[in-house]
């Protein structure tokens, strides 16, 4: 079983500001900075907007930092969890899922709770859950104050 103190996930709104440049470069200082600190795993759920752009950011510092794992905890099977989504948000998520070191999928299809269950499932294998949290409801939200509960550092962009 994996030392939680090496293990960090993520949680951010599917909405991103126009231009996100200041955003990813946090995040990447960020994560080479839990690196410093010992963690090599990085749970990320998939989800369009914030958990794509850290999976990314986390895929290019791992050029520099091989040792490191991208960690895909999925909600159900891709093709379920990006059945809405346009053309090319597919393709960018399925290139971040055969990058990824392992995908994980939590329920074998969608249900209404499969997102909460996942959530939960991150943050209840994590030391440390970084966000971007602007809104006080939804998922987002949820899983912060979750992961406040359970006692993990929270790292707010």
């Amino acid at each position: 079983m994996i030392e939680k103190s090496k293990v960090a996930c993520f949680s951010g709104h599917r909405k991103l500001p126009a231009d996100c440049a200041a955003l990813q470069a946090e995040l990447e200082k960020t994560v080479v900075d839990l690196i410093s600190r010992g963690v090599v795993f990085f749970g990320n759920g998939g989800a369009l907007g914030f958990d794509q752009l850290a999976a990314l950011t986390v895929l290019k510092v791992k050029k520099d930092y091989p040792h490191i794992k991208l960690v895909m905890v999925l909600p159900c099977p891709p093709k379920q969890q990006s059945l809405k989504w346009s053309e090319a948000q597919r393709e960018k998520y399925n290139k971040i899922l055969q990058q990824a070191d392992k995908v994980k999928i939590i329920a074998n299809q969608y249900t209404s709770s499969c997102m909460l269950i996942r959530n939960r499932h991150m943050v209840n294998n994590s030391a440390y859950l970084i966000c971007y949290l602007r809104e006080h409801h939804g998922g987002t939200f949820y899983t912060v104050n979750y992961a406040e509960q359970r006692g993990l550092t929270i790292i707010r962009l």
